[in-house]
């Protein structure tokens, strides 16, 4: 992955796991897995339980703690109604960016 597309990633990541959550309850690791097989190959787990740390601490998730046949419990990651909101925001932030974008880019073919 470019240094490029790294730092955009870093600015869109936390709306691209809350929109994993939005499906299914999941787990870092599980979270992890799932970004890596959509081709995001460089995303290390320290990133997304960092970011699970944070989201859980700004109130955008609730967590339970889930039995695990290896090793302590795992932390079950859920979307809650503020990050339902934050996530639709996000969504309302990404179409409008995108649009300006496209609009920039059409200019620069003519």
């Amino acid at each position: 992955m470019s240094k490029q597309e790294t730092e955009m990633l870093k600015g869109t990541l936390e709306g691209i796991v809350l929109a994993i959550l939005s499906d299914r309850p999941a787990y870092g690791y599980e979270i992890t897995a799932w970004l890596r097989e959509q081709g995001f190959s460089d995303i290390a787990e320290g990133t997304i339980y960092a970011l699970l740390i944070r989201v859980e601490k700004r109130g955008l998730v609730d967590v339970q703690k889930v039995a695990s046949e290896k090793g302590p419990p795992r932390k079950v990651f859920s979307l809650n109604a503020a990050g339902r909101q934050y996530l639709d925001e996000f969504w309302r932030t990404w179409s409008f960016l995108t649009e300006r974008l496209e609009q920039l880019r059409d200019k620069g073919d003519k």
